[in-house]
């Protein structure tokens, strides 16, 4: 079959003598064709449902469900772990993190114990709350001139405003520090929510307490 659309004056012979359809008719009945074709699938669509029993309706309205929720998590869980920032970068990873995003930042420098203990706990804490920005960066890149006796500082922010800080070693209470302390800490200030049923270092001083009047019973009986 030629083609219609061919600019030649064969085929316009051919369309005057009603062989070949005119450019002008073709285009409509092309158009026509598609609104047809728009409206069959439109009625599968609504016959599909129609033809669902009210338990696959049920089932396809959970799925829709499922599908938005795990969208949901997949945009909110998107960090699990801890972020190196400079001092310029404060501003845009902190201060202007998105709105109702909790950031927990921790200012630290290389060389001191606790820091690096702090730095090891909160990577770990990053994994367990993906939904939580966990930042990190050296003390005098934020704050020019910060003493090295504030360190480790802990600041816990929420769309701009610090919910709270942490400031210096006696506040974590040195080396002893355990992770599950930290998360505590951290959960009172609102920025994760724990699993913990109670502080862990009431028990921790709990068992100092025993283990201590254990040793002054012994020694009173050496005595």
């Amino acid at each position: 079959m030629q083609d219609p659309n061919a600019d030649t004056e064969w085929n316009d012979i051919l369309s005057k003598k009603g062989i070949l359809p005119s450019k002008d008719s073709l285009n409509e009945w092309e158009k026509e064709e598609e609104e047809e074709e728009q409206r069959i699938l439109q009625q599968s669509v609504v016959k599909t449902y129609e033809d669902m029993t009210l338990e696959e309706l049920e089932e396809n309205e959970d799925e829709q469900r499922r599908l938005a929720e795990w969208k949901a998590t997949q945009l909110k869980n998107k960090f699990g772990e801890v972020l190196e920032i400079l001092g310029k970068d404060y501003v845009q990873e902190v201060t202007k993190a998105s709105e109702g995003l909790w950031v927990v930042l921790h200012l630290y420098k290389q060389g001191i114990p606790l820091c690096a203990l702090i730095n090891q706990h909160l990577s770990g804490l990053a994994r367990k709350f993906p939904d939580v920005k966990f930042v990190k960066a050296i003390s005098t890149t934020c704050i020019p001139n910060y003493p090295d006796r504030n360190l480790p500082t802990i600041f816990v922010d929420l769309g701009g405003d610090i919910k709270a800080q942490f400031i210096g070693p006696l506040v974590f209470g040195g080396m002893n520090l355990t992770r599950d302390e930290l998360e505590w800490k951290l959960s009172e200030s609102g920025a994760v929510k724990t699993d913990l049923e109670e502080n862990p270092k009431k028990n921790y001083a709990l068992f100092n307490l025993i283990s201590g009047n254990k040793q002054n019973f012994k020694k009173w009986r050496e005595f």
